[in-house]
């Protein structure tokens, strides 16, 4: 049984998903609630009332279950503290992977998966692909990354002290089912302004979108089973691992596609910013996983726009 925190999230739901496909059973820790979330009333899932914040009652709910991995991607938005609670929101993120790690020690967990960003790459020099083996500037322009820097750093030595595999997740950007608008690309907001018929809402991305503007992005869908693929994978040869599609999808790709689904949506974007062509290499997750994905841009458009015309708000 996999321990997936955040597991009734975003990324984490289509994780639970991929795992149970791959024949294995999950564990959800949630704060509020020990029902199972809606999205994932079909599946044989566990859950508890818990907080990876709390260790003590982390501690408690693997000892009433046969927890063999951890696939830890709770957490993600305490990067991002407002200045009233910068110490103390600092301290639970820091706290949440500390006390994954020392629960993990108890119940001889061999494998623990932190998910970290694509953002950490911010600064670096190249023209290329993104690789695992790059050297990263020690800073960052957002939060996120900051803290995924961090995160990775201290997975480092907690892997080295202690003898437990911690595998880094550098994440696309992802998109889908169950997501939320995105502040660093233009994806989801173009789908639901299609699915809905109206005018896409930028308003919360944090800079104008242009057509040409592009990004490694990735159908979750294909993120949660990459993951999964990671989890389970008899042996990996490395500590982290690009996840992703391998490839740049820009604004005027993502548009494309869903005109091929709704022909009049208005969703065009201006044009004029100079061509990017930022990707990952997941050569290190196809090599040790077998991982493809399997949706392309035009797949991946047609069945988020048909999950939200179901009657599902995001």
């Amino acid at each position: 049984m996999i321990l997936v925190t955040g597991g009734s999230g975003f990324i984490g739901s289509h994780t639970v998903r991929a795992l149970h496909d791959l024949g294995e059973e999950s564990l959800l820790v949630q704060r509020n609630t020990k029902e199972v979330p809606p999205h994932l009333a079909d599946l044989p899932v566990a859950v508890e009332q818990g907080d990876v914040t709390d260790l003590a009652s982390l501690l408690g709910i693997g000892r009433r279950y046969d927890v063999t991995g951890v696939v830890h991607l709770a957490g993600y938005h305490a990067w991002l503290p407002t200045s009233e609670r910068a110490v103390p929101a600092t301290r639970a993120a820091l706290d949440g992977l500390l006390n994954v790690v020392e629960a993990a020690q108890e119940w001889n967990v061999g494998r623990v998966g932190v998910a970290s960003t694509i953002g950490v790459y911010a600064g670096t020099a190249t023209d290329g692909p993104l690789r695992e083996d790059m050297p990263l500037p020690l800073s960052a322009p957002h939060p996120i990354p900051r803290g995924k820097k961090i995160d990775e750093l201290l997975a480092e030595q907690l892997s080295e002290t202690t003898g437990i595999e911690i595998v880094n997740y550098r994440i696309s950007g992802t998109w889908g089912p169950l997501g939320h608008a995105d502040p660093f690309f233009a994806a989801p907001a173009l789908i639901h302004a299609a699915a809905r018929g109206t005018e896409p809402d930028l308003s919360a991305l944090a800079g104008p979108a242009y057509a040409e503007d592009a990004l490694d992005l990735c159908y979750v869908k294909d993120t949660g089973r990459a993951i999964a693929l990671l989890q389970l994978a008899d042996h990996l040869t490395h500590r982290t691992y690009n996840v992703g599609s391998g490839r740049s999808t820009s604004n005027a790709e993502i548009i494309d596609a869903i005109k091929t689904v709704v022909p009049d949506a208005r969703v065009d974007l201006p044009t004029g910013r100079p061509a990017s062509a930022t990707h990952l290499d997941i050569s290190r997750l196809e090599q040790d996983t077998g991982f493809r994905p399997e949706y392309g841009t035009e797949r991946a458009a047609a069945d988020y726009i048909g999950w939200l015309r179901a009657g599902n708000a995001r």
